[in-house]
């Protein structure tokens, strides 16, 4: 296994914690053009009504994004499904490597997966708590960020591998140091207490 096919795998696993549908949009155009190689288990990306499918969704989820309040919701609702996503499409990156490549799609799945449910609980934590200020703004500059980093984290595994998996390093230690502070803060709206 080399570079490039971890930082596509974590790439694919990161970016999905943030825009599910955009990635598999993104992943489907670009093997469908020839602009990347798909790995075999991931070429089904690429079928027209997969990329139709995913691309209407892309695009409801990028509305529904930036409606404060509607947002946690479709968060609350996709973590069951960005979190399996992001692991399937990191076990896919890796599969039919080797005739062996069952287990390292089994390890890809699992570090995927948590790298989805990483970035998905950062997104999502984040997001509840933007919603709690009094205007829009903050929110619709989040949502935009994420708009642009889900393109350019799926991007950068493409084109810079090593650049990706520095970015996704730093990513998890801000992730690490934040998630605790979002959880508390989150846990005292619900208890009433957010003084």
């Amino acid at each position: 296994m080399d570079i490039q096919s971890i930082a596509l795998a974590a790439g694919l696993a990161w970016a999905s914690g943030l825009r599910l549908y955009v990635v598999l949009c993104l992943v489907g155009v670009a093997g469908h053009f020839g602009w990347v190689a798909l790995p075999a288990h991931l070429e089904v990306l690429a079928h027209p009504v997969v990329m139709a499918t995913s691309g209407t969704l892309a695009v409801a989820e990028f509305v529904a994004d930036k409606v404060p309040g509607f947002d946690s919701l479709w968060d609350a609702a996709h973590t069951f499904i960005r979190i399996p996503a992001g692991a399937l499409l990191a076990a896919g990156s890796v599969g039919g490597l080797g005739d062996d490549s069952l287990p390292l799609m089994i390890a890809a799945g699992l570090i995927g997966g948590t790298i989805t449910a990483g970035s998905h609980f950062t997104k999502a934590g984040s997001r509840v708590a933007i919603n709690h200020s009094p205007e829009p703004f903050s929110n619709w500059v989040a949502s935009l960020f994420e708009d642009i980093a889900a393109p350019g984290i799926v991007w950068l595994a493409i084109v810079a591998p090593v650049l990706l998996l520095v970015a996704l390093l730093l990513a998890i230690l801000v992730a690490l140091w934040l998630l605790p502070k979002l959880w508390r803060w989150i846990r005292s709206i619900f208890r009433g207490d957010r003084g």
